[in-house]
């Protein structure tokens, strides 16, 4: 993508890559063809600072085009009625845009094992199957968008590792859309009342905007498409009131058998240390092994915490002196350029400091991880998925 030539929108002053200006204005004409309710078209005044971020969420700015009245924050009101969920999902189908990213040659994940078999030591690692990077940019969304890349980066990897999913998610595209697309799916995902608490605190609108988004959202945009994405907290026990998490889903069948008990004397990270060892190693999703290196079918871990997100593909076990174990999660990060840790793989040169997050790297308080039971969710259970609960592991 050429990163130097970017415009903005005449419709709602968006700030984006002139390549993209076409999808992105015919997505309007969509809206008002299928009565979808725009965004925000802000009246420009030189003491006032238009930047979506400056706007308090209760202010609900209205534009008239064409007769209709489109109103901020998921209400839309028109000659012809509110406009119905299916519209609106058909629309984004035919006009959602694929997402443009780095391409590696062979695959990322390929010259990821390449240079863990490479290293000399007893080592096992395990690793997702395919993985494609995205990264940040500057001139798009740095600083706010390592969520929806860390959705991207999952997305990659149901996409091509489970066909049943394929077919489900992002309407049958076969591709990981933008981020515009993801937020409008996203929208659509709230208004099929997929985490209704979570929608209220973004006052159901995320489209166009440069809000934080977390594990929640993520699990409720798959969670719409009938994936079961599934949110576990990790954090001291006083954390477990996080928005989202729920201590009394400890005996949720979802993976949680994978855990091991924290003892009384075991060091408090150890235990997402050992759910992430364990949620890879699910003998069931191990596809092949060579050397010291083995591959498993389970989708990537969404990784967040405090101030920034994640993609954890697989984890690696050093078996040090006096039987003492010493792990790394192995970790794509999209504010990292994918130019460069391709270059750094195919050299075998600096990538360990690039992917490789020893336990001595956690220090923040609390941590949530996202990922993707397999299957997809019958009718019954979509309505139970509905509601974003999760399993929470105290340190």
């Amino acid at each position: 993508m050429d990163s130097d030539q970017f415009t903005t929108c005449p419709l709602c002053d968006s700030c984006l890559p002139l390549s993209q200006l076409t999808g992105h204005v015919n997505f309007h004409f969509w809206e008002l063809q299928h009565d979808f309710d725009l965004p925000t078209i802000i009246q420009r005044s030189p003491n006032v600072d238009s930047s979506p971020q400056s706007l308090p969420r209760e202010q609900a700015s209205t534009v008239s085009l064409s007769g209709a009245k489109y109103s901020r924050g998921g209400e839309t009101s028109s000659e012809n009625g509110e406009c119905k969920v299916n519209d609106r999902i058909s629309c984004l189908i035919v006009s959602q845009t694929r997402c443009e990213f780095h391409k590696v040659e062979a695959g990322l994940m390929t010259l990821f094992k390449n240079c863990l078999e490479s290293e000399i030591g007893n080592s096992i690692s395990i690793l997702s199957g395919y993985v494609d990077h995205f990264q940040c940019l500057e001139s798009e969304d740095a600083g706010w968008g390592c969520g929806w890349r860390n959705i991207q980066m999952l997305s990659s990897h149901v996409l091509v590792q489970r066909p049943e999913a394929r077919k489900a998610l992002f309407g049958g595209s076969g591709f990981v859309p933008d981020i515009l697309s993801l937020q409008r799916w996203l929208e659509i995902a709230w208004e099929k009342g997929f985490d209704p608490l979570g929608s209220a605190q973004f006052n159901h609108a995320i489209f166009s905007s440069k809000k934080w988004i977390g594990t929640t959202e993520c699990a409720a945009l798959l969670r719409s498409f009938g994936l079961r994405a599934r949110v576990v907290d990790f954090g001291p026990k006083e954390s477990q009131s996080i928005p989202g998490s729920s201590a009394d889903n400890a005996g949720n069948e979802t993976s949680v058998h994978l855990v091991k008990k924290k003892d009384k004397g075991g060091r408090g990270y150890q235990v997402l240390m050992d759910f992430v060892w364990n949620y890879f190693l699910d003998e069931n999703s191990i596809q092949f092994g060579q050397k010291h290196v083995v591959i498993s079918e389970k989708t990537p871990l969404y990784f967040q915490h405090d101030g920034h997100s994640r993609t954890i593909v697989g984890i690696q076990v050093n078996h040090q002196q006096k039987r003492h174990l010493q792990y790394n999660l192995l970790i794509l990060d999209p504010a990292q350029s994918t130019a460069a840790l391709e270059r750094s793989l195919r050299q075998k040169v600096g990538w360990e400091e690039l992917i490789k997050r020893g336990m001595h790297t956690l220090k923040k308080p609390q941590y949530q991880l996202c990922y993707v039971d397999p299957g997809i969710a019958s009718e019954g259970e979509v309505e139970k998925l509905k509601t974003i609960d999760s399993i929470f592991l105290e340190f």
